[in-house]
């Protein structure tokens, strides 16, 4: 682990300690919020529900599916976008402004047109998600050297084959912090969208302790969401610098 890494850990190890002393202490309700130490119990305690392992899989089925609507659909809008400057000009301000717009307002639409159950939540997800692989592909390509797009023309590569061959590599390094984003985001939409009307899920599971003021069960199951969305999280960000420092030595 790097000095970065080191840091990165010392600072969550004291915001951790901090947290855990206040509420110990009484600076903070425990009403409002519990100690670190009995999030795990709750943690604990919400694994021990045999019903737990169903609402897992519906989130974590549901997220799989709009991570990767969102970062392959992502990258093709993207690459498509790129490549037609006058399209480009007039949809690059709305996607800076498209995380404005409140989209579980089209919620009670998308349960019309896709049904109770999977669906919603993975458009919800994707919606959340395959904007910021967009705005990420673009800037990747930006970045891509010119000389390299020439070197495509002047080996007559396809279309196809200059982005596999040259574009996707160069811009690989910049497309992982989009990925990222992706990632976070459909976790955001799926988790969220089980809050407002799901029957199963980690998101229904976190309302209906919410609901029930079991504040220690609704504080565990947040802390497995941070915990699988940060390790995922720091799992990319170890590849992408390793990524980074392979371009650069090579």
């Amino acid at each position: 682990m790097n000095l970065a890494g080191w840091i990165r850990l010392m600072l969550i190890t004291v915001a951790i300690v901090a947290l855990e002393v206040s509420c110990r202490m009484g600076f903070v309700s425990p009403q409002a919020v519990v100690p670190p130490s009995m999030m795990v119990v709750g943690l604990v305690r919400a694994f021990a529900d045999p019903d737990v392992i169903g609402d897992l899989v519906q989130t974590f089925v549901t997220v799989i599916i709009a991570i990767i609507a969102s970062i392959s659909g992502g990258f093709l809008l993207g690459f498509l976008i790129h490549g037609l400057p006058r399209l480009r000009r007039p949809i690059e301000p709305l996607l800076a402004a498209y995380y404005a717009v409140p989209n579980f307002a089209f919620y009670p639409l998308l349960i019309v047109l896709f049904g109770l159950g999977m669906g919603p939540l993975v458009v919800l997800g994707t919606m959340y998600g395959i904007v910021a692989m967009v705005a990420a592909t673009l800037l990747a390509l930006d970045r891509v050297p010119a000389v390299m797009t020439r070197t495509a023309r002047v080996f007559h590569l396809s279309p196809a084959q200059e982005m596999w061959r040259i574009r996707l590599p160069a811009a690989m390094p910049w497309l992982f912090a989009g990925v990222k984003l992706a990632i976070a985001y459909s976790f955001i939409g799926v988790i969220a969208g089980e809050f407002i009307l799901s029957t199963k899920g980690i998101g229904h599971r976190i309302a209906f302790a919410y609901d029930n003021f079991d504040v220690v069960t609704m504080y565990g199951m947040i802390l497995f969401v941070l915990i699988v969305v940060g390790g995922v999280n720091l799992f990319l960000h170890a590849r992408e610098q390793l990524l980074m420092r392979t371009r650069t030595n090579g």
